[in-house]
């Protein structure tokens, strides 16, 4: 393995850990803000806080080496920003429906979409172990969707988790496209123009603020499992490829589980302990699959900068 796969691993890792915190955080915050408008907070926050980052390395390095983002990139980076709406929505709608550990690992369904949209749209090539990884997720999805196993009953809140990491996949894909831009520009764009994005249409459907605190607190979170956490994960993106990464990102619900038991105190029930075993040989297999996707040529930098 060489040097740029190793650090792509790290970054991807790190970003994961981070996004982590999400899912605990964000069920203790919908008692106060309604799912709407805590997505919009959450991007906002990261918006802001990369601000402040980017004001800093303004400041003391004086510029970037990093390329901007061009014209040509334009629809990837809409896309990117209309996904990043529409994904955290349905992820807290799912979450306030269900199980914070649950949420987390139904979360995973993320690599899936990932997968398949890069093998699909963007043609990049998945080997037989990621499709054997990939199949494990799914059947634990599936498990962690049904709500009781003898009726066969649906849940509702998986509904949304699993759309939500359908957007995501999308996303993961569109983002995979300027991955070669520089990551902090691409997290401010998706923190202020996708927080603004889901704070208008959350207000537009007559959602409220409970307590004002709960604001400042959901805008923290955004920082560290939005903006620093997207911020790492474009960096893995550009030495490891859209599926690979997102197999690496596959952490992220395990941290997220355990996070989850520890701070709601839940006892996890025996069909989550069969879709944890299936998540995590399925994570594993993706994890270890080798990036054999072609690298594409860089866009001319002499484009004319958004």
């Amino acid at each position: 393995m060489n040097r740029s796969a190793k650090s792509g691993i790290l970054f991807a890792l790190l970003a994961a850990s981070l996004y982590a915190v999400n899912f605990p955080f964000s069920k203790l915050m919908l008692a106060y803000i309604p799912p709407t408008l805590m997505a919009g907070f959450l991007y906002t926050g990261a918006g802001l806080g990369m601000s402040v980052i980017a004001i800093g390395r303004k400041i003391y390095k004086k510029g970037s080496s990093e390329a901007r983002l061009t014209k040509a990139e334009l629809p990837y980076t809409i896309a990117m920003i209309l996904l990043d709406i529409a994904a955290p929505i349905c992820l807290l709608f799912g979450l306030n429906a269900t199980t914070a550990a649950n949420a987390s690992l139904l979360n995973n369904f993320e690599i899936v979409a990932t997968a398949i949209i890069a093998l699909m749209v963007f043609r990049e090539r998945i080997s037989p172990r990621l499709w054997a990884g990939i199949l494990l997720v799914t059947v634990s999805c599936a498990i962690l969707s049904v709500e009781d196993i003898t009726a066969l009953n649906f849940s509702y809140g998986s509904f949304f988790i699993l759309l939500a990491g359908i957007c995501w996949g999308l996303e993961n894909n569109c983002t995979r496209k300027i991955a070669s831009r520089d990551p902090l520009q691409i997290v401010l764009l998706k923190g202020v123009f996708s927080g603004i994005g889901s704070v208008i249409i959350g207000f537009g459907i007559g959602e409220r603020i409970e307590a004002l605190w709960s604001v400042f607190a959901v805008l923290a979170v955004g920082f560290v499992a939005y903006g620093l956490s997207i911020f790492f994960y474009v960096y893995a993106q550009r030495m490891l490829g859209a599926a690979r990464t997102s197999a690496y990102y596959a952490v992220a619900p395990f941290i997220g589980t355990l996070l989850s038991l520890i701070v709601f105190r839940e006892l996890p029930q025996i069909t989550y302990l069969i879709a944890l075993l299936f998540m995590i040989i399925g994570a594993w297999l993706c994890a270890k699959d080798e990036p054999i996707f072609k690298k594409r040529k860089e866009v001319s930098q002499t484009h004319d900068c958004i």
